[in-house]
């Protein structure tokens, strides 16, 4: 009960009333009304209950020096105020920092809806083969050594090993891979990951809570749960603002034997100013930020931003634009480069391949196609088609071997120079041989170079993290100018990676997958790329960039390091006004209705200060 009353008169709404009976408690009596004075006790009411209510919890349950808090000290200067009869002074600092608190509270509210949707990824019922026959059964049921068939299009349910069948697995929800994996028999498929073609039949490995997704799953949980919430800066300092207020308050009345002196030196040592410059700094920075297209959930994310010297990134899809493109035509026989996109591309053109649908639109944008016939598929393997009279195969190395088709040295050149870069071939061959290669790859971000560079030059540290394998992962690097390389990267090992690197220092992370997710969460900042990224990484992040432009990461660093500097700059001009407050209050200058007027002008000077921040420039 006592609970729920302190939560609604701590909301907005009754605040504000608050607000409006304490100015009117000021204005009445210096108008003819001497009694409006006492409608300073419904502020008092409205927000020292809340605060006092704080300020002895924390007493009561905080362990250590974190039982002095900012409140403890307001609570003391607000019944002092109320002993010597000064009902204005005892609001207002009741006010003051109940608007500071709530001010706060906008800014470290935020969604997660993101675990939802990562449960949602997980099937709940399979196709188990038992003496021959096939039985759906809830995923629950499903036992290590249970042979399942997964058919073309269907999320697989547990972890297994392939038994039987070929085809191509969507593995980005667990390594961010663009490109579906071929998978034959004795490869290892995991929970949550799609297959896109042909019909496998697994035997589950990994069931339960122990399969990929459910751990996934548990890594987002836990790394939640490991957030620890920054303590707020006024609190920090109320451990030694307490007992030097109330010494500072005792001498002065051992001196000069006047009371409201000492309650007046109470009243402007409250620490309003440190309680307000926080949160409004950061509103002002969470608001520009808004204006750049980079939403902030939490003034902690703010702040911890500033203090980053290592950035991760994820490659597909934030270094990368995420889809795949033609990137090298290499004819090697007889073929100018010309003709052998018009023969793949027509070949590919009815393909479902991701790499063939990229190589027959990058064919349809140089002009008509010669028609395909007798277009046969063999899945996660490659095609043929006939064009022309001529029978042409496009596919993996496997594939073109297996039909009999010769690799001449420049073939085989041609091959392993894009295998050195990273990138996905589909070789083009007659009857008999191979007639060329066509190169694709993911392209890198025309501005990742200078993002990169540019963080360089504000002494913060570049990793590169990724599922994909190591020679795309340095292709990219290198073209990136990062010189730290992690790859083959299961999210779990991406976790990993994050803790080590947060050993040396404050590690921001940058994804857009579901893969990405506990490494977000887990990193002391999370960025998601939100215009393209997955719904669930972008809950788990922290910040969000709701454009692709990555160069918004030194815009952050900036904003953030120019927010830093603001609070810090507020909280010296509030200790400095503090400080000429407390010495005319000991000389007698200020009573505790003026010393009030005082700290409240001065607490709004700080507000000024810290919400100019909101039209600052990035230089």
């Amino acid at each position: 009960m006592i609970k729920k009353i302190n939560d609604f008169l701590a909301g907005w709404p009754m605040t504000l009333v608050g607000g409006v009976f304490l100015t009117a408690s000021f204005i009445l009596p210096r108008t003819g009304y001497p009694s409006g004075e006492k409608l300073a006790w419904v502020c008092v009411i409205i927000c020292g209950l809340p605060l006092l209510y704080l300020a002895v919890w924390r007493v009561i349950y905080n362990k250590g020096i974190s039982k002095i808090s900012s409140a403890l000290l307001i609570s003391m200067a607000m019944i002092a105020a109320l002993l010597i009869g000064d009902l204005f002074a005892a609001g207002e600092v009741a006010f003051i920092m109940e608007i500071g608190a709530l001010l706060e509270e906008m800014t470290t509210e935020r969604a997660k809806k993101g675990l939802k949707k990562l449960i949602a990824l997980s099937p709940e019922t399979g196709r188990v083969i038992r003496n021959g026959k096939e039985y759906p059964v809830p995923v629950a049921q499903i036992a290590v050594g249970d042979v399942v068939r997964i058919l073309p299009g269907e999320t697989i349910p547990v972890d297994g090993i392939v038994d039987v069948g070929e085809t191509s697995v969507d593995q980005s929800v667990m390594t961010g891979e663009s490109l579906p994996v071929d998978k034959e028999t004795g490869d290892a498929v995991f929970s949550g990951t799609i297959n896109r073609y042909g019909s496998i039949d697994i035997r589950a490995s990994r069931v339960g809570e122990d399969s990929s997704l459910q751990k996934l799953i548990r890594m987002v949980e836990d790394a939640d749960k490991n957030q620890a919430h920054s303590q707020r800066i006024a609190d920090k300092w109320a451990s030694w603002l307490v007992p030097v207020a109330l010494l500072i308050a005792i001498f002065a009345y051992l001196f000069t034997g006047n009371i409201v002196r000492a309650v007046t030196v109470m009243v402007v040592f409250c620490p309003c100013a440190l309680v307000l410059a926080t949160p409004t700094a950061i509103m002002a920075a969470i608001g520009q930020a808004a204006r750049h297209g980079v939403i902030i959930k939490s003034g902690e994310a703010l702040e911890n931003m500033g203090k980053v010297d290592t950035i991760a990134f994820d490659k597909t899809g934030t270094l990368t634009f995420g889809r795949l493109e033609v990137s090298d035509i290499m004819p090697v026989q007889g073929m100018d480069a010309e003709e052998l996109l018009q023969i793949s591309g027509s070949a590919e053109s009815r393909s479902e391949h991701p790499l063939g649908k990229a190589i027959a639109e990058r064919a349809k944008r140089q002009g008509a196609l010669p028609e395909a016939l007798n277009f046969r598929m063999a899945a996660g393997k490659g095609i043929q088609a006939e064009i022309r009279g001529e029978t042409y195969h496009c596919g993996n190395e496997k594939y073109i071997t297996d039909n009999g088709i010769t690799f001449s040295d420049a073939a085989r050149e041609a091959l392993n120079r894009l295998h050195s870069e990273g990138k996905a071939s589909v070789i083009v061959g007659s009857s008999s041989e191979v007639v060329g290669i066509i190169g694709l790859a993911d392209m890198l971000r025309p501005e990742a170079a200078d993002v990169v560079k540019r963080l360089s030059d504000m002494n913060t540290r570049t990793v590169l993290l990724t599922g994909d394998h190591q020679k795309a992962a340095a292709y990219f690097a290198d073209k990136a100018g990062i010189s730290e390389i992690r790859a083959d990267l299961l999210p779990e090992e991406k976790v990993a990676c994050i803790n080590e690197l947060k050993r040396t220092g404050k590690v921001c992370m940058i994804g857009d997958g579901v893969n990405d997710a506990p490494a977000l969460k887990t990193a002391d900042v999370g960025v998601a790329m939100g215009a393209m990224g997955s719904d669930i990484a972008v809950e788990a992040a922290d910040i969000a960039l709701m454009t692709e432009d990555i160069s918004k990461l030194p815009y952050l660093k900036w904003l953030s390091d120019t927010t830093v500097k603001t609070i810090k700059d507020a909280i010296t001009l509030s200790m400095c006004i503090n400080f000429a407050a407390v010495t005319l209050s000991v000389m007698g200058v200020l009573n505790p209705t003026t010393g009030a007027l005082v700290h409240n002008a001065g607490s709004c000077f700080v507000v000024l200060l810290a919400a100019l921040l909101y039209d600052r420039k990035y230089q």
